[in-house]
């Protein structure tokens, strides 16, 4: 279906700001709508005594005359007249159209929409003009108070110009509506508004009384009385219950009349609110506590170590304190992250430093880079990804660049578009033997690897000989033999 914007910049000549203003004026009209308890259609001229609707909003509080939308339909024979006279006068005009899906004839009230000094469309009311019952108080203050804003949009001070607070989130006539006058007086309450003053503790009639005077926060009608124009506030009215108010006033001729204060009760809704926050602290409390143990495990590993006599023992447990620093990584990144999803690059980064510090030397300078972003990994993908990252780091310097070798680049690249992760491990050291078989590797590094990779990732892996492809993908062009390896690692997401 074709936007407002789009239909307007295609059969009309209205300037941007002519359309924003419409845009604005649609973004309001669901409180007009079940304010008059009919269909709402937009109709522009479109030339040649042409009009179409640019679009169509159905009343919550009534029954829509149309069963589909009518947007990018042209005017009909019987609506072309109001419409004309409408543009004409600047005027609003009532009568009788045609509608297929009534056997009756429906009414129809043509509302100029005026912008600076000139009309630029056209708003309908469009009900059915049988009406099965009489209507009662609360229909009767709805309707008038359309027909004020009615006027507002005819001298073009509705909708409200300017910054206005989004009205995505606020309470809609079907919540509670408070009716007051120009001095704040209440002056009717809707049934589920005096519901919603109970429920604070006010049970007074509140006709005739200013807000303040029952004990109600006001801090939203006097704003808006001030400002002119309508103002959104949440606020605890006790310690039990948490009000949402919309107040938006009446002008005439630049004259505040009145206005319509909406309420909506959102105590529960704020409630799950704070109980979803304590849960996210809860959970990333406790992925700092198991950071902090991992630490004193890391630490306790260290202190052993210095007290091993074997030169292999004392590598065996550098390597798990590697190891272990690793996972403590993953959860002091979680720690700081909202949900159980982190960013893979901050987990990534840190890894290349310590890589950098502990597995690098003087007789063997080695250079990290990291390439692309891997997007956001749940914690059960994040977690046994990085202890094969930092084998796969290890293995790459181990192998790629043994002790006294001149160094090399390790260059670390991911891609991410959200049913796979791929994930590339690449260097310019040593080439990889022709004969190996990643299967038959016997290491515990690989063994690692291999095992995080087929269990808890359930991806695929493979390791080659660099080709100079690879390396200027890499940004590594001087590499013109082969030479290195190139390890390729695939996760799946859509499951994870």
């Amino acid at each position: 279906m074709a936007t407002l914007a789009e239909l307007t910049r295609q059969h009309t000549s209205l300037s941007r700001d002519e359309t924003a203003h419409l845009q604005h004026l649609v973004s309001e009209w669901g409180m007009l709508a079940d304010l008059c308890f009919a269909d709402l259609l937009l109709y522009v001229p479109a030339g040649e005594g042409r009009w179409i609707v640019t679009a169509h909003v159905r009343p919550s509080t009534g029954q829509t005359i149309y069963l589909s939308d009518w947007v990018g339909a042209w005017a009909s024979e019987t609506e072309l007249p109001l419409l004309a006279a409408a543009i004409t006068d600047g005027q609003s005009h009532e009568g009788e159209i045609n509608v297929t899906s009534l056997a009756a004839p429906a009414q129809m009230l043509a509302i100029p929409v005026r912008f600076g000094d000139r009309t630029i469309a056209v708003l309908t009311r469009e009900r059915s003009s049988i009406s099965g019952r009489q209507p009662g108080e609360l229909e009767r203050t709805y309707l008038g108070i359309f027909d004020r804003f009615v006027q507002m949009i005819v001298q073009g001070t509705f909708p409200f110009p300017g910054r206005i607070a989004d009205s995505g989130a606020a309470p809609r006539v079907g919540d509670g509506a408070i009716i007051i006058d120009e001095e704040a007086r209440v002056r009717y309450a809707s049934p589920n508004a005096v519901s919603a003053l109970h429920r604070v503790g006010i049970g007074a009639n509140a006709v005739g009384m200013r807000l303040a005077e029952l004990g109600f926060n006001d801090s939203s009608v006097r704003q808006a009385y001030e400002r002119v124009e309508p103002v959104i506030e949440e606020f605890d009215q006790n310690a039990d219950v948490t009000l949402l108010s919309r107040c938006i006033p009446i002008v005439d001729k630049g004259v505040i009349t009145g206005g319509v204060l909406f309420v909506r009760d959102v105590t529960e809704l704020r409630k799950r609110d704070r109980l979803l926050l304590s849960k996210d602290a809860t959970i990333r409390e406790i992925h700092h506590r198991v950071k902090n143990n991992l630490q004193t495990i890391s630490s306790l590993l260290r202190l052993q170590a210095r007290r091993l006599s074997s030169d292999e023992a004392r590598a065996a447990v550098a390597e798990s304190v590697r190891r272990i620093r690793t996972i403590a990584l993953v959860h002091e990144t979680l720690s700081r992250e909202p949900g159980d999803d982190v960013a893979f690059i901050e987990i990534v980064r840190p890894l290349l430093r310590l890589a950098e510090e502990g597995l690098q030397s003087v007789d063997r300078p080695v250079q990290f880079k990291v390439q692309g972003d891997g997007g956001r990994l749940p914690s059960t993908v994040a977690t046994p990804l990085s202890v094969v990252l930092t084998e796969l780091l290890q293995n790459a310097v181990d192998h790629g660049f043994p002790e006294g070798s001149a160094g090399g680049t390790v260059v670390v690249q991911l891609a991410n578009d959200n049913a796979e992760l791929r994930l590339r491990v690449l260097n310019n050291g040593h080439v990889l033997e022709p004969d190996f078989d990643l299967n038959k590797a016997t290491g515990l590094g690989l063994s690692i690897v291999r095992t995080l990779v087929t269990t808890e990732l359930a991806g695929s892996l493979t390791m080659r000989p660099g080709a100079p492809d690879d390396f200027v993908a890499a940004g590594l062009p001087d590499q013109t033999q082969p030479a290195g390896t190139v390890v390729d690692l695939r996760v799946p997401l859509e499951d994870a």
